[in-house]
């Protein structure tokens, strides 16, 4: 009976180290403030100052989204991805301002929760922007390990700004942190390791992918990194390498570290099971327009490709990013779609693709696409989705039309609010300045059941509160 039960406990093994090898690495590489028209295969590249061979590579190898969206601030767009939820919805709709609380409550479960608990190594190497107090680090949040800062790469300016020494304001950490422990601060984050925070992760990143196949376990790599944020520091090894200032030079070594990534997948041999995604945020910024009276357009730190401005508007040219995924054999090659996807539709379609549990308990606003991705279905699903400006709901966008409410020309613009909604139609009029409501009064008539629905199911599941503080128990009417 005892060798029987070894024999049944050994084959037990065997099943569930097959299981754990038959689910996908997945590896999502996500830029900050990285606009639509840089990559080579969005039309940007040499015309950026350099070329983009990695980054067009791995577009070639899958699919490539042309109508790929985000939230439009940093803190909300990771909400979503990590959540399948609304921003608006974990309390997390505005980028943070002042030292208090705030983050994702222990309530919520993210992506890397859900792989975590069908066996995924999940390992971040970046920016989190989700929380900056005990408890709300990624480490506690369903990552294992986790290298890098909590908040935003300008906060690395700090410590050379005038009269920052006497604010009695913390300075700002990299943080090196493993599930169930509190992160430890390694050192300051300054201009001097702005340059060289995301070569690190680079490296931790791929060591991290060789240490889960040798440990024989699928992982998921979740690499937020600090490039292109303001401010533009390319590392020693790339700085002047284009000819064509920091800028290009900058997206060299974007490109080259993704490129070593996609090598590292190849000489680990898993390239037929990994799933590889290269994305940002939000669309570029825009610097200083107003102090030296240039226009919007003129003052933009990146590129939003033929769309309109930047991030915190409700343009197109904040809510698009560029977007390619290869799955080999699974995903076709050289495959191009402009139906909508929202990033907040990679939680469901992962835990679908993985085996993962969505929450029934909560509102989950994403979709699964994954007969969409795999070729299943020429359609994704989605018709549309509603466009925040922070806690605002500044329009909505159906199929090929967009309706504003609101509308900001650029991060710090005058706000108009309009007692019609504007309607441009994307296709005749990407930088949407044409207003069209009218002959087309029917497209609000279409667009905004959405819109209403959205709102019954805020107010049957009323949003968390910024800053709210754990143990939290969502409200419902």
């Amino acid at each position: 009976m005892k060798r029987l039960a070894l024999f049944l406990g050994f084959l037990f093994f065997i099943q569930l180290n097959s299981f754990s090898q038959d689910k996908p690495n997945i590896i999502i590489v996500f830029m900050d403030n990285f606009g639509w028209g840089e990559p080579g295969f969005n039309g940007g590249g040499i015309v950026r100052g350099t070329e983009t061979p990695r980054m067009d590579q791995l577009a070639s190898e899958g699919l490539r989204l042309t109508n790929f969206n985000i939230e439009v601030q940093c803190t909300p767009s990771r909400s979503a991805l990590m959540t399948g939820r609304y921003a608006i919805r974990s309390g997390n709709a505005t980028v943070p301002l002042g030292e208090g609380v705030y983050g994702l409550v222990q309530w919520e479960y993210t992506m890397a929760e859900m792989l975590s608990d069908v066996g995924y190594a999940t390992g971040m190497f970046g920016k989190w922007h989700l929380g900056r107090t005990e408890g709300r680090f990624p480490t506690d949040q369903g990552f294992d390990e986790w290298y890098g800062v909590p908040n935003s790469t300008d906060e690395s300016a700090y410590s050379s700004s005038p009269g920052f020494e006497s604010s009695g304001l913390p300075e700002t950490f990299v943080m090196d942190g493993v599930k169930g422990k509190i992160p430890e601060k390694v050192r300051p984050y300054r201009l001097d390791y702005l340059p060289l925070i995301d070569r690190d992760l680079t490296d931790r990143a791929k060591q991290f992918m060789a240490n889960s196949v040798e440990a024989d376990k699928p992982f998921f790599l979740y690499l937020p990194y600090t490039a292109t944020h303001f401010p533009t520091m390319p590392h020693p090894d790339f700085k002047g390498k284009t000819g064509n200032g920091d800028w290009a030079d900058l997206l060299l070594q974007i490109d080259s570290y993704l490129g070593e990534l996609m090598d590292q997948v190849d000489d680990l041999e898993i390239r037929e099971n990994t799933i590889f995604i290269f994305t940002a945020d939000n669309g570029p910024e825009a610097l200083g327009y107003e102090s030296t009276n240039m226009t919007v357009e003129e003052s933009i730190q990146g590129s939003p490709g033929p769309w309109r401005s930047t991030l915190f508007t409700s343009y197109e040219g904040a809510l698009r990013v560029p977007f390619a995924m290869r799955w080999p054999d699974k995903i076709k090659a050289g495959t191009t779609s402009d139906e909508i996807v929202h990033a907040m539709d990679l939680f469901p379609t992962l835990a679908k693709i993985v085996g993962g549990t969505v929450p029934s308990d909560r509102v989950i606003d994403g979709i699964d696409m994954s007969d969409f991705f795999l070729g299943n279905s020429e359609k994704s699903g989605r018709d549309g989705f509603i466009v925040y400006m922070g806690n605002d709901i500044f329009g909505v966008k159906w199929r090929n039309w967009k309706l504003h409410f609101k509308e900001q020309e650029g991060w710090n613009g005058v706000l108009n609010t309009y007692t019609m909604p504007r309607v441009y139609n994307l296709l005749t009029d990407p930088q949407e300045r044409n207003n069209v409501l009218f002959p087309n009064t029917w497209v609000p008539k279409a667009a905004l059941p959405q819109l209403q629905e959205h709102v019954l199911s805020l107010q049957k599941n009323p949003p968390i509160k910024a800053g709210q503080v754990d143990p939290y128990t969502p409200e419902k009417n």
